[in-house]
């Protein structure tokens, strides 16, 4: 049995190439830092987790909430193929139980914070509208995109950003969690306009400070699906 199934939906995804030199220090043993024609990417990501059931349970008042994440991408090579997977620096939930399983079982890095979302459907475009509360000062990825979606296209940087299947959890210097995601293939919104507004000095912290100078490499929005998350294996 899964240990988690659920629906990622609507998941809006903010992409920046950063300096890989940043991120070494986050990468879990045994793992190595995964690249596009030669970039090294981070996203931040807002999105529905939906639908949720742990082995096999729906938990009451848990099984709905936002997520936003800040996530980059690695790859590790075992039994002769390369499994690409996702490290994240940062989790945020509006459920403290959700942060305490996470952190507790599989050494995640969530917090929980005040969070909304919402979703406008207009004539001829779509708005996802993801928010969170730092400080006083409510955080938002808001982005309109396109009504009706596309396929994401093979060998694209979409196709690179969606299509990691493992989760790598940093335990120490010696030790890290895997887990593995099954999901469909996704198709994404095109976005129109991205008017998000994030103070990620404030969120995140100093060291990524500089990430609110730079323009994303790519904004685009990812139908999502049902989910699964397979329980962790030490490595």
């Amino acid at each position: 049995m899964s240990f988690l199934k659920a629906e990622w939906n609507n998941l809006a995804m903010i992409n920046y190439v950063v300096d890989p030199a940043i991120l070494q220090k986050y990468v879990p043993k045994g793992t190595e830092l995964d690249f596009w024609n030669g970039k090294c990417y981070v996203s931040f990501i807002g999105f529905l987790f939906e639908k949720v059931r742990v082995l096999g349970i729906k938990i009451p008042f848990h099984s709905d909430f936002e997520e936003v994440n800040l996530r980059f991408y690695v790859r590790r090579f075992e039994n002769g193929v390369w499994k690409r997977g996702a490290v994240f620096i940062s989790e945020i939930v509006p459920k403290h139980a959700i942060s305490f399983v996470a952190n507790t079982f599989y050494n995640e890095h969530y917090s929980t914070l005040p969070m909304k979302h919402a979703l406008k459907i207009n004539e001829n475009s779509r708005e996802f509208i993801y928010q969170w509360k730092v400080n006083n000062n409510w955080n938002t990825i808001q982005v309109e995109t396109e009504k009706n979606p596309i396929e994401i296209e093979i060998g694209s940087e979409a196709e690179f950003i969606t299509e990691h299947y493992f989760g790598y959890t940093k335990i120490n210097e010696n030790q890290t969690f895997e887990y593995q995601v099954t999901h469909p293939r996704w198709q994404q919104y095109q976005v129109i306009k991205n008017t998000s507004v994030i103070d990620i000095e404030g969120v995140y912290g100093k060291e990524f400070a500089f990430i609110q100078d730079l323009e994303p490499t790519s904004v685009f929005v990812a139908v999502g699906s049902a989910i699964t998350i397979e329980d962790k294996r030490k490595i």
